[in-house]
């Protein structure tokens, strides 16, 4: 009775996956549930997808994937892949494949996948087939780069150690290579037509072409920011060191709003210094070497500097980035006809205290009000350009009364990369990735580590901001699959089926029987993990050579290739589930991309495997 209640849970969780009508997240979550309270599952069984270390892994690795996209180590790591690749669509897609495999040879297809999926993003959002072309076959590669060494995937290990326990020798680090560089010729060649039908951004209706919302610097160049906004350097004898901004009365006295100050910050009293981006505000105090911008006519600023003992900065030396919006940002304001504001001066409304903002200009009727503010008449339907901090900024969307926040801004912001963090991403993420290869310590330690490490380095603006880049959809869909294995084998449905097919078809001779072998791995791990299937497999694969008098080394490749090789299920191998949503898939993406090519590999591999390692002892 439990073996035909898992079977039926099975099929109807495949038929809403296949469908996509209903998240496959809660499909997954119901199948789990009806196999708990039907008690095939323990609490314990059932729960403890959630605490596998898989999920674990790709939680942290959400996490530094999404530190290497803020602080624009993607883009760097991305420019230099587009430059190898040039304009040409194909050979972008060959580079980012084979880059994509030499690290999976390394680390673990999970770790792979998160570390080129914000890579792969960056340097295909400006092609015509857009990401969807390049991330399903990145997380394929992810998968194919296992085969290229001993520690590339588990079921290698597992089917070397199932050698070593029958009396053979063991495998070396790379006899896997061989098989690796023929399965990524079979996807090279599957894959470049196979995408370029199924997976292009035309093919799949993108909806780009609807409003263009302004970029940030899209926005600073329209009130011509750059133009009208000058920086001046404290020298140690400024009479404006220690003093209050409220004090000096800068608008009144040059007509100017200092509008920021950066601040060059020395951490732990040793070199590392960080520069600090601050609102300038009435109470805000300058000190020697703090740069001020000033927003004005470039006349009132060379006053203000010769009577403050200031030095203007110039040059693209001097320039540390008048806007990188990293603290600090700007948006656009639509006042509303029944505003408080109307008719009122600027300076009379008290807006930088009321909303703790600055005002960088007004537009009128076409036209740009960016000189005198202070005396300026807010008028109804003026669009305002306003600065400060990026949560007063989200806070100004409460005065709805008020004004309409035109665009959206704080989506603009998270595009700003935290440029300055970079080297620190790039050494977290160098010391996970040595990590992972040393086994100095556990992958899912390496990688928990590397991602709390990205917090505190301040990769990110806030913590909150960490866990957005985590996909929930993706880790409760893992989470909740992967208890279905332990339901398949406590039912016997696994062994049944394997057991089965090889009794069954051996008798025709060793390459039916390694058919057999490579579909019955194959089928097993569309529902189990690789690593399940391997163990399962493995024997039965050993057992089914020994029998016939042939050498089991190609029966136990078969295993491992047929295990790693799945490629016809979002949610067969980490890979697949982490680019599901970025690459906006739905389940028959990966059927029409991903069987042909596990069919194509399959069937060049039994022909193949014999050759490279024949059947005689």
């Amino acid at each position: 009775m439990d073996m035909i209640l898992t079977l039926v849970v099975l099929f109807f969780a495949m038929v809403f996956f296949v469908q996509g009508k209903i998240r496959s997240d809660i499909v997954a979550l119901c199948a789990l549930i009806i196999l708990l309270a039907s008690g095939i599952l323990t609490t314990e069984e059932a729960l403890s997808g959630f605490a596998n270390p898989i999920v674990l892994m790709m939680l942290g690795l959400f996490v530094v994937g999404g530190a290497i996209f803020r602080t624009g180590l993607a883009k760097i790591v991305g420019s230099k892949i587009l430059k190898i690749a040039g304009n040409n669509e194909d050979i972008l897609f060959v580079v980012v494949m084979v880059t994509t495999v030499f690290i999976g040879a390394f680390v673990s297809n999970t770790g792979t996948a998160a570390l080129m999926l914000p890579i792969v993003m960056s340097v295909s959002a400006g092609t015509k087939s857009g990401p969807e072309r390049f991330l399903m076959p990145m997380a394929f590669a992810c998968s194919i780069g296992g085969l290229f060494t001993l520690i590339g995937t588990p079921p290698n290990m597992i089917i070397s150690d199932t050698l070593v326990k029958n009396g053979y020798p063991s495998l070396h680090f790379f006899s896997f290579s061989p098989v690796g560089f023929i399965a990524l010729a079979v996807a090279l060649a599957a894959l470049l037509p196979l995408t370029r039908i199924f997976l292009s951004r035309k093919q799949k209706g993108d909806d780009s072409c609807g409003e263009k919302r302004k970029s940030l610097k899209e926005l600073a160049g329209e009130y011509q920011l750059m133009r009208n906004v000058s920086r001046v350097r404290l020298s140690p004898q400024s009479v404006l060191i220690g003093k209050k901004l409220a004090d000096l009365e800068i608008p009144r006295r040059y007509n100017l709003s200092v509008i920021e100050i950066r601040r060059q910050m020395t951490r732990g009293k040793i070199f590392l210094k960080n520069e600090r981006q601050e609102m300038a505000g009435p109470q805000t105090q300058a000190f020697a070497g703090d740069v001020l911008h000033v927003l004005g006519d470039i006349d009132n600023v060379k006053q203000f500097a010769l009577d403050n003992d200031l030095q203007i900065l110039e040059g693209v030396e001097e320039d540390r980035g008048a806007f990188h919006f990293r603290q600090i940002g700007i948006a656009e304001l639509l006042l509303m006809p029944d505003s408080t504001l109307l008719n009122k001066s600027v300076l009379d409304s008290k807006f930088r205290s009321l909303y703790n903002v600055n005002l960088l200009g007004i537009q009128r009727k076409g036209e740009y009000i960016l000189h005198g503010l202070k005396d300026a008449t807010f008028q109804s339907r003026d669009t305002l350009l306003v600065q400060g901090s990026w949560d007063n900024i989200r806070k100004l969307s409460e005065a709805y009364t008020e004004w309409i926040v035109l665009g959206q801004p704080l989506e603009e912001a998270a595009k700003v990369t935290l440029d300055h963090k970079m080297p620190f991403a790039a050494a977290i993420m160098f010391l996970m990735v040595v990590l992972m290869v040393s086994n100095v310590v556990p992958p899912v330690a390496a990688v928990l580590l590397a991602a709390v490490l990205m917090v505190l380095a301040g990769c990110f603006r806030t913590v909150e901001d960490a866990y957005k880049t985590i996909n929930w959809e993706s880790i409760a869909l893992i989470a909740a699959m992967l208890p279905m294995s332990v339901a398949l084998e406590k039912t016997g449905i696994s062994g049944i089926v394997a057991t089965s097919l090889v009794s069954e078809l051996g008798q025709f001779g060793p390459y039916v029987l390694l058919a057999g072998i490579y579909i019955a791995t194959t089928i097993t791990t569309m529902f189990i993990s690789n690593t399940a299937t391997a163990v399962l497999l493995a024997p039965i694969g050993m057992s089914a050579a020994m029998g016939l008098g042939v050498s089991p080394y190609p029966f136990l490749f078969a295993v491992t290739v047929a295990a790693s090789m799945c490629f016809a299920s979002p949610f067969s191998t980490p890979p697949n589930a982490l680019v599901l949503n970025a690459g906006r898939y739905v389940f028959m993406d990966y059927i029409k991309v991903g069987l042909p090519l596990q069919l194509l590999v399959g069937l060049v591999m039994i022909f193949v495997l014999p050759l490279m390692f024949p059947f005689s002892p």
